[in-house]
């Protein structure tokens, strides 16, 4: 009985191992998802020929992933096998949060600096930051990153109201709101207190006046005009 048992368990295993590779649970119809960038075409024919020769019993996430390395507006793809043929993969793009120019060409940054050349800029209405050259891939770099990275951190209802953003040697990285209010940031450290500091001033309403929210210190911010 116990040469038995083993037996039956190792074919059982065997059967398994095969049938996980079999033609019967074989990846045929790919759906991909998430993706809005001009790259649309190449990045959905990139993850349909990473998924040929998966299963949907073993899906190779890693692959999948190595298959959009080359495009930057993807930060990640995510796999859902749906038995026995089908496998939908989501893609999530980086949003962009401004435009960079310089003067010659206009590309979508994303939050942590990433170029996106692949997205397209039309319908985007983004505050633009301007640099002496935009790089031809990669990310952008110095006083620009830092003002990429504010830009980045402010709370998703604040961002249709930034208009721009600069630096200057008096108040260090400034974001301009419409009605032209000055957001002082100082450096780019602690943005996210920085900003919910902001807002909390934009949102009391016994603010009925303001030019600047001066956030160095998120914990005392200072208000004028």
């Amino acid at each position: 009985m116990l040469v038995a048992a083993i037996t039956a368990g190792a074919l059982a295993i065997t059967y398994f191992a095969w049938f996980r590779h079999s033609s019967f649970v074989a990846v045929e119809n790919v759906k991909v998802e998430g993706v809005s960038s001009s790259d649309r075409e190449q990045i959905t024919s990139a993850v349909t020929q990473a998924a040929q020769g998966m299963s949907t019993l073993d899906v190779d996430a890693s692959k999948l992933a190595s298959a959009v390395n080359g495009f930057p507006a993807v930060a990640s793809v995510t796999a859902h096998p749906d038995f026995p043929h089908g496998l939908t993969v989501e893609v999530a793009e980086r949003r962009p949060v401004l435009i960079a120019s310089d003067g010659d060409r206009q590309v979508a940054v994303a939050s942590d600096g990433s170029l996106l050349p692949g997205l397209t800029l039309d319908g985007l209405s983004l505050p633009t930051i301007h640099v002496d050259q935009i790089p031809d891939a990669g990310r952008l770099g110095g006083t620009a990153l830092d003002e990429t990275r504010v830009l980045g951190m402010a709370p998703d209802p604040l961002r249709p109201l930034i208009e721009g953003v600069t630096t200057t040697s008096d108040y260090g990285i400034v974001a301009t709101l419409k009605g032209g209010i000055d957001v002082r940031f100082g450096t780019a450290s602690k943005g996210r207190a920085k900003w919910a500091a902001a807002a909390a001033v934009l949102a009391d309403p016994k603010v009925t006046t303001l030019q600047y929210v001066d956030v160095e210190v998120p914990t005392r911010p200072a208000i004028g005009g």
